[in-house]
């Protein structure tokens, strides 16, 4: 179900199963996999790919790289399975002085007011040690 209140680009590639909340923003290369949630007010624009069974909460902010060598270059985020991003949560994609690419794993939490930011590479080991 999406909200009619969303602004969803025809180039956007969601699965049939996503949900999307009031007032929420999906740019033309997003891609979202099946069974993702994203609440209201959420705004997700750049070369964003997210896996599957994602809840997306209020206020999260996923767009360019807050750095200032950052000019518009082609860089990319993805998204594993089974995360939930509390409210307003920033990611940003990578860099090209970075490698152009930030990774997020599978099962993670990021609590409310979190930053991931660009070029960062969060995989399964990483969420082992910030779980203990």
């Amino acid at each position: 179900m999406i909200d009619k209140t969303a602004v969803i680009d025809k180039n956007a590639k969601l699965h049939s199963s996503v949900k999307i909340g009031p007032y929420s923003v999906i740019g033309p290369n997003v891609e979202v996999g099946e069974n993702t949630e994203i609440q209201s007010h959420v705004s997700i624009i750049g070369n964003i790919k997210i896996g599957k069974g994602n809840k997306i909460f209020p206020f999260v902010s996923i767009n360019d790289p807050q750095d200032l060598k950052y000019n518009g270059e082609d860089t990319s985020l993805v998204i594993g399975d089974n995360n939930k991003i509390r409210e307003y949560v920033t990611i940003n994609p990578g860099t090209i002085g970075g490698g152009s690419k930030t990774v997020i794993g599978n099962n993670c939490l990021f609590m409310i007011s979190s930053h991931i930011a660009h070029d960062c590479l969060l995989s399964q080991v990483l969420q082992f040690f910030f779980s203990l």
